[in-house]
């Protein structure tokens, strides 16, 4: 006689398969861990980590937060051989309140420094930002790895030449006596020397920027294209997307947050525009021309020992850059990109 099988049910069975396994037994699962955990553990369980970042912190606090203190001789008329005791102090010096920085209100020389940075900051982020970007673009569509690293690091060299090596090449390609002058004056042409001409000063800086440093902007630029799924470039390929419809649709949205990091990082960076590069050439085209803000405070701090004086323009640059780094990053915001930190 035949035993008839009683079907079990689907709630038996979802009982069943929900049923937790066996303490300790083979299949038991391992129990997730704590959703919170103790600062003490977290610092046990970091502590190669911090012990490798701590002299890295040092250095940060040493070069960059200390030296912030400094900034109480704006409000002083700071003299550096003032000392009590054979001990000089900063406290020594007289206290003159905000007289400093109503001196910068009325010097012309002033506002002739935050005029030219301004020039040469909206120079360098129209001519200069977007080129990296097309560069990189422009190598990311080379078929050929083999051309693609060479190019790379043919435009990636000049990031390791100092300025002076920079400025000096320029030099000899558009100075007076330069290839370029030496060319036109074969022909029958006069010779032009553009690293004198105060007219065309700005352009010039611009362009050693971008021969020296559009190197390091394709390798950020070409590592955020590596991260793109070739899925999508295929998919909109499927769907009748040429070339340029998927650089537009595909390569640039995947840029999008690389190119707001960077251009408020720039915008921060608006009113250092580089100090070795132009005070190496300050003097060829006059202060009228070259003149930014790193300058004034190094003219008026360093050669003119009115520290500050100096000290009260760089405050206030300082506070005008953070300044534009926070409304830079409300605008990266308001396009739904992250910026440099989260709402």
């Amino acid at each position: 006689m035949s035993h008839s099988t009683v079907p079990r049910t689907d709630t038996e069975a979802e009982a069943k398969n929900n049923r937790p396994a066996a303490r300790g037994g083979a299949g038991s699962a391992k129990q997730p861990p704590a959703a919170g955990q103790s600062l003490r553990l977290r610092l046990k369980r970091d502590r190669v980590l911090l012990l490798m970042t701590l002299p890295a912190v040092l250095l940060v606090l040493l070069f960059n937060y200390v030296p912030i203190l400094g900034n109480i001789v704006a409000f002083q008329e700071y003299d550096p051989y003032i000392s009590d005791n054979g001990v000089v102090s900063i406290l020594n010096s007289p206290w003159v309140g905000l007289e400093n920085f109503q001196r910068i209100l009325e010097d012309s020389a002033f506002w002739n420094a935050v005029r030219n940075t301004l020039v040469l900051f909206i120079l360098q982020l129209v001519l200069y930002f977007p080129i990296p970007i097309l560069l990189a673009l422009l190598i990311n569509s080379v078929v050929r790895p083999r051309v693609r690293a060479i190019s790379q690091a043919i435009l990636y060299l000049p990031h390791f030449f100092s300025w002076v090596l920079v400025i000096a090449v320029f030099q000899q390609i558009f100075g007076g006596a330069g290839i370029l002058s030496q060319l036109l004056r074969a022909h029958g042409y006069d010779g032009l020397d553009i690293m004198t001409d105060p007219g065309t000063f700005k352009f010039l800086v611009t362009a050693e920027s971008v021969w020296k440093d559009a190197g390091w902007g394709i390798i950020v630029f070409l590592a955020a294209l590596a991260s793109v799924s070739p899925d999508l470039y295929e998919a909109a390929a499927m769907d009748g997307a040429g070339r340029w419809r998927r650089m537009w649709h595909v390569t640039l949205p995947a840029l999008r947050p690389v190119i707001a990091l960077l251009l408020v990082l720039r915008v921060g960076d608006a009113l250092t525009v580089g100090f070795e590069q132009i005070l190496l050439q300050r003097d060829a085209v006059g202060p009228g021309a070259a003149e930014v803000l790193d300058t004034f405070v190094w003219w008026n701090g360093v050669r003119n020992q009115d520290f500050g004086y100096a000290a009260a323009a760089g405050l206030v640059k300082g506070v005008i850059s953070l300044g534009l780094v926070l409304a830079a990053n409300k605008v990266a915001h308001l396009m739904g990109e992250q910026g440099v930190y989260k709402k």
